[in-house]
């Protein structure tokens, strides 16, 4: 095997049924349209789907692609479906991709590799080449651009759900007289659907049978890199079915959200049993946590930050009020949040001050990492808050929900709270941990990154270096102040 893959010098695989799992487009389209276009684009692409892929199946193949790409695409800026692609793709291409075909492509590596795919290049590129390899060529759809925005129809010969384009495609890039040394297919696609591209590989080599094994997904501890950031408000793959289900749900979801956020303007028991009447299961250990005594100085919690609700959960877990400090809050967060809050402003000794006086007031809770994480990460804590009081609880949080994600980059960050308080069963866990010691001659970057350490053990999150700025340039490209930034959450 070794030999003959430095005898390989190119290989050539298709993305869809192959690469990946599913061979259905549909849920990346939809993304594009959801996240680029608006809910009314999904929506009609949801509609017109089922009509595209029947008059698909008894006329042309190339007809659910082209309905798919028009109507996800058309009149969308470059700008915003290339950031789709970057952001919000990639973690549902490694949710289904196939763990056999990526060692096999990666065996290559020394060669030439090229991925085929029946998807606009544009939205397959980013994954292809942060995950599969810098040097791994894409041959796709192109899509044709007029002034700064998409038609919605693509450029020739690109690569159609029927035969020969994908060869047409791979051609053009390869040059009519080269051949490719090895082509990678399933048993289903050297079966029933051939790829016209594998017409110029020397070579089939079949990566997977799913008749005799089930295909399994590349595990999270194989992944070439880790997946720390991403954006986009589904959680879940929309399929068809995935998507109809959500579409129906909405109605009653926004009712639950609504009754949600007015719960927690209750007393903080009669909220915790009507949360959980809803359906909203917190769960809080609170270890040596004690009440606060008359003429003492707030406690300070130092949390990891999952959605924007951390601290109003940690108050009703503690039955009692507690001061978040924040960079910036919408004026909407502002009005429903049921604790006071307090802005900061990025400089450093009036920030200093403002937290001390609030320690003075009562109990304050701060989230140092500035900026939330969804997967099992932990970012850089920023040692400001080590500097404003003797002694910090650390605060392990963890917060999740099937349908919706409670936090977004390049959405509308207003709505965090709603659409995490959408989801059919959202839940919470707070756990306090021992009291850290801010003084005894560390550094506050050296307390900052031990009560990092103790969270990310507690939780058994990964300890990182990475920033608030660090997502925001990988996401949207920027710093994380931009025009909107004044409305941000």
């Amino acid at each position: 095997m070794a030999a003959d893959s430095h005898r390989c010098t190119s290989v050539a695989a298709e993305l869809e049924g192959t690469l990946l799992i599913s061979g259905r487009l549909f849920p990346y389209f939809l993304l594009v349209a959801l996240e680029a276009g608006g809910p009314l684009r999904a929506a009609a692409l949801l509609a017109v789907y089922p009509l595209a892929a029947l008059l698909g199946a008894a006329f042309s193949d190339d007809l659910p692609l082209l309905a798919m790409t028009f109507l996800s695409t058309a009149g969308l800026r470059a700008g915003d479906v290339a950031a789709v692609a970057r952001a919000t793709l990639p973690r549902f291409f490694l949710a289904d991709l196939r763990g056999s075909a990526f060692r096999r492509l990666a065996r290559h590596d020394a060669g030439e590799r090229y991925v085929v795919t029946r998807l606009p290049r544009l939205l397959a590129e980013p994954f292809v080449r942060e995950y599969l390899g810098a040097d791994v060529r894409v041959v796709g759809t192109e899509l044709r651009v007029v002034g700064r925005r998409f038609s919605g129809t693509v450029v020739s010969p690109g690569v159609a759900a029927g035969a020969d384009r994908s060869l047409g495609a791979l051609v053009a890039v390869l040059g009519r007289d080269r051949i490719i040394d090895v082509g990678l297919c399933t048993s289903g696609s050297a079966g029933d659907r051939k790829p016209a591209f594998l017409q110029v590989c020397q070579e089939r080599r079949v990566v997977s049978t799913p008749e005799k094994a089930p295909a399994t997904p590349l595990p999270r501890s194989e992944y070439p890199k880790p997946l720390v950031f991403h954006d986009g408000r589904l959680v879940c793959r929309p399929d068809p079915r995935a998507c109809l289900a959500i579409l129906l749900w909405l109605p009653l979801g926004v009712v639950l959200s609504v009754t949600r956020l007015l719960l927690g303007f209750l007393p903080h028991g009669a909220g915790l049993l009507l949360a959980a009447a809803t359906g909203f299961r917190i769960r809080g250990d609170l270890g040596g946590a004690t009440e606060p005594t008359a003429g003492r100085r707030g406690t300070l919690f130092a949390c990891n930050h999952q959605t924007l609700m951390d601290p109003v959960i940690l108050s009703t877990v503690l039955r009692r009020k507690v001061t978040a400090v924040t960079y910036s809050l919408s004026c909407f967060s502002e009005l429903i949040a049921p604790i006071p809050t307090v802005r900061l402003t990025r400089d450093r000794g009036r920030d200093s001050r403002i937290m001390r006086s609030s320690l003075e007031r009562g109990d304050l809770v701060v989230c140092p990492e500035g900026t939330t994480c969804r997967e099992p990460y932990l970012l850089r804590f920023s040692p400001l808050f080590a500097e404003v009081a003797g002694e910090v609880t650390p605060t392990a949080v963890r917060a999740g929900g099937a349908m919706f994600h409670g936090s977004t980059v390049r959405g509308h960050k207003w709505l965090d709270s709603v659409f995490f308080l959408m989801n059919p069963a959202p839940w919470y866990e707070i756990r306090l941990l021992a009291p850290v010691a801010t003084g005894g001659g560390a550094s506050s970057h050296d307390v900052a990154n031990g009560v990092q350490r103790v969270i990310g053990d507690e939780l058994g999150f990964e300890c990182t270096g990475l920033t608030r700025r660090d997502k925001y340039r990988m996401i949207a490209g920027h710093d994380g102040v931009d025009a909107r930034s004044s409305s941000a959450s």
